[in-house]
């Protein structure tokens, strides 16, 4: 399972935009939201962190459950 706890900054909507996530024993500050789009029941989001790395975000409203994957900086 792709446990992941997700802080964000809701204001209209639920997860307008991560700020924050604890995944594997690590806490990761976004630090640049660099893609956002919606998907079929969710919306997803290319970020970076503090530690310059990237990941990406993604909400599914129907489950009410983040998953990340870490992507390789090309």
């Amino acid at each position: 399972m792709n446990n992941v706890e997700v802080r964000c900054y809701s204001g209209h909507t639920y997860a307008e935009r991560p700020e924050s996530f604890h995944w594997k024993g690590a806490e990761y500050q976004v630090t640049r939201i660099e893609e956002s789009w919606k998907e079929p029941g969710g919306k997803c989001f290319q970020v970076s962190t503090g530690d310059n790395k990237r990941f990406r975000l993604c909400y599914n409203v129907a489950n009410d459950k983040w998953s990340v994957t870490a992507l390789v900086r090309s």
